[in-house]
């Protein structure tokens, strides 16, 4: 049976842990070629491990997304082993790790702006440099970006307006890129049990609770349920979606204050 993502060539950043791993081993299941790359060489061995013994087909490049040679050698890894690259899930990022506004200092606000937003755009030229390269065949890119960035959270302000740039810089990109035949979306995950939620447990125990019971479904979500949702936005059966921000966060309400 065809995969969603078949005949694919599809990169993703922050692939070691969470949703970046849950995406990697989604999409090598639904046919895509896979180049994914993290900081932490041995989780991504670890990850690349995993999809082999399914079967997949991956390339591991140990890469910093806020280094611009290191996202430039991990597309290029994809288009010497496979021609070309198709499709681009941005997931790398960082939390503030807690704090109001006023009590976050300047090497984090650094931090987390370099990180999340910079880093993005760093992974998003060096993917549309290599998809226009490719004629009008062009391809798909997927931003993580958060609920974050479209409801307000107490503790979470920097890291909030990081993932609201992603969503703004996402929709300009898909103007800019569409004629290239480029497609660019973002999705805002809610609650996900990833490791920077587990540590935010940590630091405020209780949160899982009140974060779930702030979504319709009354849950916090899965790894894979937002793996889901970048795999059809990166599919062709999407074809026609771009410049769009697909919340996948239970229905989330806003926090209270």
């Amino acid at each position: 049976m065809t995969g969603l993502l078949s005949d694919k060539t599809v990169l993703i950043t922050g692939a070691s842990a969470g949703i970046g791993e849950a995406s990697a081993r989604l999409f090598a299941r639904e046919g895509a070629r896979l180049v994914i790359t993290a900081r932490r060489a041995a989780e991504l061995d670890r990850v690349a491990a995993a999809v082999r013994a399914d079967g997949g087909e991956v390339v591991a490049v140990p890469a910093d997304t806020t280094a611009p040679d290191d996202l430039r050698t991990a597309v290029q890894a994809g288009v010497d082993r496979w021609g070309r690259l198709d499709g681009a899930l941005n997931n790398a990022g960082r939390t503030q790790g807690g704090g109001r506004l006023a009590d976050v200092d300047e090497d984090t606000f650094d931090a987390v702006l370099t990180v999340n937003f910079k880093g993005v755009w760093l992974a998003m030229r060096a993917e549309i440099t290599a998809m226009t390269a490719q004629g009008a065949t062009g391809g798909s890119i997927v931003n993580v970006a958060s609920i974050g960035g479209t409801l307000g959270a107490p503790s979470q302000s920097i890291y909030g307006a990081t993932k609201a740039a992603v969503i703004s810089m996402s929709r300009a990109a898909a103007a800019e890129y569409g004629r290239d035949g480029i497609r660019v979306n973002a999705i805002a995950p809610g609650a996900t049990m990833t490791d920077m939620m587990t540590a935010w447990q940590q630091r405020d125990p209780g949160v899982l609770d009140r974060l779930g019971g702030l979504a319709a479904l009354g849950r916090v979500g899965q790894p894979h349920e937002i793996a889901e949702a970048a795999a059809w936005l990166l599919s062709d059966r999407a074809g026609f979606v771009t410049g769009m921000t697909l919340g996948v966060d239970g229905g989330a309400a806003p926090w209270p204050h």
